[in-house]
């Protein structure tokens, strides 16, 4: 194998030379950084607004009622931002990630690099252990509080044991019947005006005891409060794995325009709309999480917290790479190798996220799902509008 450091690409011996030198070679392009330095800066700022609002959009939509959001503008940014999410994951990291460490990079050529497609193999073992945390958490909650897929435990049962009755799931709670709940009950997010994560009181036709009646609805509704409790429990749980992914992605996206040589022309705008989008995207995920009616100061500062935390994090990126733009190599092999794991792990988290978080459970498994046609029909066209968009826009980043 020829040494990469006395590689003379003007001379070259098919017959001596590896195709691992070459690829090394060609990658190895050093600091590009070009100047511009005012436009970088004002890139710094232009990201930061634009992708915080976006991020903020949805909340404000739903919390402040007063600006009177019509519900279609808020369906919008929901259900594209859900079509970015999932674009993001396939287009956005897992192609990157390819280039960064897969079989034909500088990379995947070199040692234990080269036994396998990391890539695939790095967002597979992320999909399984979100899956993984997903289900464990269903699991404890169904062996904590009984409220788990009953329904599929009875459907066994009858055809196992020949039982006609399908649905008895119920549990007693006093001397009143427990509602059935589910975790796709507790997962499902309001398409219909509803809340799925609140239960009604049942009152009593009788008044003859009003005293036992009023520690029944008492009850029913402690029982109402903690599944709302557990519907955000677990809703937020899984956003902050979303977020953790999109921010991870955003990180290099910010280091990256920081430095980059001849593209930043084009490079610039596209980041600017690709964090806009995918600020949409967290944004529509976090106002559907059934927050408490009555949260502590904490909980209720969340939403602006975890909304600072996407918008800032671009541009922090952009300054730290601006802090280095005579120094980091973007090409160099230890800065392709991180990027590409940390590429290939967003996207597990994000193809697991987009398509059981964002569609499975909005579309095919949500009781509250609307039966609107025509709404359904623009949730869907927004859908596949944002993943088309933010596809497109991976043909420059």
């Amino acid at each position: 194998m020829a040494d990469a450091d006395t590689f003379n690409p003007e001379m070259v011996n098919l017959t001596s030379v590896d195709q691992r030198t070459i690829i090394c070679y060609l990658n190895a392009s050093g600091n590009d950084y070009n100047g511009k330095l005012g436009a970088r800066i004002s890139a710094l700022f232009v990201i930061l607004i634009t992708s915080s609002f976006c991020t903020c959009f949805p909340i404000i939509a739903t919390r402040l009622k007063r600006l009177r959001i019509p519900v279609h503008v808020y369906l919008f940014a929901r259900y594209f931002g859900a079509g970015v999410i999932i674009a993001t994951a396939f287009i956005h990291l897992l192609d990157p990630a390819y280039d960064e460490i897969g079989p034909a990079s500088c990379v995947g050529m070199t040692g234990g690099w080269a036994e396998y497609s990391w890539p695939p193999c790095l967002a597979l073992i992320m999909v399984m252990l979100t899956f993984l945390l997903d289900f464990g958490a269903e699991w404890y909650v169904d062996k904590k509080y009984g409220m788990g897929h009953n329904h599929g435990d009875n459907i066994e049962g009858a055809i196992t044991n020949g039982s006609e009755d399908l649905h008895t799931d119920n549990k007693p709670l006093g001397n009143v019947q427990r509602p059935s709940q589910s975790h796709q009950f507790l997962h499902s997010a309001d398409q219909d005006g509803t809340t799925p994560a609140t239960t009604k009181a049942v009152t009593s036709q009788d008044n003859t005891n009003d005293s036992i009646q009023d520690k029944l609805d008492v009850e029913k509704v402690d029982y109402a409060n903690a599944s709302s409790d557990l519907a955000f429990r677990e809703q937020f749980a899984a956003f902050l794995v979303l977020e953790f992914g999109v921010i991870v992605h955003s990180v290099i996206i910010g280091l990256n325009l920081g430095v980059v040589g001849d593209e930043f022309n084009t490079l610039y705008p596209v980041v600017v709309f690709h964090q806009a989008f995918e600020g949409l995207g967290i944004g529509a995920r976090l106002s559907a999480i059934p927050f408490p009616a009555r949260p502590t100061k904490f909980i209720r500062a969340l939403p602006w917290l975890l909304c600072a935390a996407y918008g800032l994090t671009t541009p922090i990126s952009i300054a730290i790479g601006l802090g280095l733009r005579t120094t980091y190599n973007g090409n160099s092999f230890t800065a392709n190798m991180v990027s590409g794991i940390l590429d290939s792990i967003s996207a597990g988290i994000l193809v697991y996220t987009g398509l059981v978080e964002l569609l499975a459970r909005d579309f095919l498994f949500n009781p509250e799902r609307t039966r609107d046609g025509k709404r359904v029909t623009f949730m869907l066209v927004c859908l596949f509008l944002g993943t088309a968009i933010m596809a497109l826009l991976g043909k420059w980043a």
